[in-house]
């Protein structure tokens, strides 16, 4: 099996363990994960780097093990020596790797970057980037809407929000990408792609250090010569996580979300139904297809501090925990019809997302103490771009089969690599 092919193998029979996650677990693995949910929904398995880990795929388990304090995000509290990507401290020191007080010291630093406000702040922005970015491929008939459109707006809005220049953004975003790619023949090796990472972050933070302005990055930096007396590694590593995580995620999620709408024609017509991108239909469509077509398959390791028992297993303390978002929000526990995208859920009785419901029910954007802050800022990128898409381009379609979309081979991402679409053409 290649990167390109569209879905992971099915789990042979019989059923055994370790389960390998490349290639059952990768890709679209919800036939497989399906099987987990109902053989347990606790199983071990094991990465293409040997490293052994245990897979939660029950929608009530990941939900409670993302709120419990038994579970740690600390990598210290392996017992297997958890090495991850090997970054230095440097890119290390970050939200998703510290627990308790000192992630929330750290998150106070930066949520005031996404606030309500701000978001809505950014949403002329956002629409005035997505718009460019469409009217540049409109006149063509054709297009590759990862590359031209998921990719680069979410570089905008980040670099906005940092106050950098977008070229900047763009070349990050390469290295990240990279990096996200170890199976890669051709990518550079690790070692030089995590020296270019903090090369370009350094950079970037003593050239704002010598032009301040009202921005996110000036903000960090005079946090840490403040009072708080931010690190220099944790102002790296902030950087580092504030750009990596706004961009993977939004890339991925546009881009499944825009084949999702091609595929199915019915959510296509929904959104040519409504006025603008920001009305509660749309945002009631953009929490399925975060449920059902989510960019994330597991969410970064956990630690047990302690043996827990997880359904009829014990997992022993300090074991690597992958918690399956992918597999948990199609969960039939949870959820009617899981393998449905349904705004109308909470119209027709079913668990659904109302407006009050957004944040709490699907596990997309994870869920308790760790849950995703820009969240908000995400939402509304997606919706701006499905609706602009979908407005701008008359006849928008697949330009090949969709059992042919090339998925990438990755246990951690439900990620396109490439989507091939063809429409009518509009004056520029």
């Amino acid at each position: 099996m290649t990167a390109s092919q569209p879905f992971s193998e099915p789990i042979s029979e019989p059923f055994s363990e370790p389960i390998e996650m490349v290639p059952h677990l990768s890709g679209c693995p919800y036939a497989a994960y399906a099987r987990l949910r109902e053989a347990g929904g606790v199983h071990q398995a094991v990465k293409p780097s040997g490293g052994q880990v245990w897979v939660i795929s029950r929608h009530a388990d990941v939900k409670a093990l993302f709120s419990d304090p038994r579970m740690s995000i600390e990598a210290r509290n392996s017992r297997h020596g958890y090495q991850g990507f090997g970054l230095p401290p440097a890119l290390d020191e970050h939200l998703m790797n510290v627990d308790d007080q000192a992630h929330a010291r750290l998150r106070r630093l930066v949520s005031s970057a996404f606030t309500p406000r701000r978001v809505e702040a950014q949403r002329e922005r956002v629409q005035a980037a997505v718009d460019r970015l469409i009217g540049t491929i409109a006149p063509n008939g054709h297009a590759d809407l990862v590359a031209e459109l998921a990719a680069p707006t979410p570089v905008v809005v980040i670099c906005g929000l940092l106050g950098i220049p977008e070229s900047d953004g763009a070349a990050f975003q390469a290295y990240t990408r990279s990096l996200m790619t170890p199976n890669d023949p051709n990518r550079p090796a690790t070692g030089d792609l995590v020296a270019g990472l903090h090369t370009c972050l350094v950079d970037l933070i003593e050239r704002k250090r010598a032009e301040p302005a009202e921005d996110l990055l000036t903000a960090m930096i005079t946090a840490r010569d403040g009072d708080d007396r931010l690190s220099e590694n944790e102002l790296t590593s902030l950087a580092f996580l504030i750009l990596w995580a706004g961009f993977e995620t939004t890339v991925h999620l546009i881009a499944n979300g825009i084949a999702t709408l091609l595929s199915e024609p019915r959510l296509a017509d929904l959104v040519r139904e409504e006025p603008d991108p920001h009305t509660p239909r749309m945002a009631a469509l953009v929490e399925e297809l975060l449920r059902r077509d989510g960019p994330m398959l597991t969410a970064i390791r956990r630690f047990p501090l302690e043996d827990l028992r997880i359904g009829e297993q014990v997992v022993p303390a300090g074991e690597t925990v992958l918690l399956a978002i992918g597999s948990a929000n199609r969960d039939p526990r949870y959820i009617t019809d899981p393998d449905d995208v349904d705004p109308d859920r909470a119209a027709s009785g079913h668990l659904g997302f109302g407006p009050d419901r957004a944040a709490s029910s699907h596990l997309g954007f994870g869920h308790g103490p760790h849950y995703c802050l820009g969240a908000s800022l995400a939402r509304m990128e997606v919706r701006t771009a499905l609706w602009t898409a979908i407005h701008r381009l008359p006849n928008l379609t697949l330009a090949i089969p969709e059992q042919d979309l090339p998925w990438k081979l990755d246990h951690r991402q439900h990620a396109l690599t490439a989507l091939p679409v063809t429409f009518t053409t509009e004056a520029a």
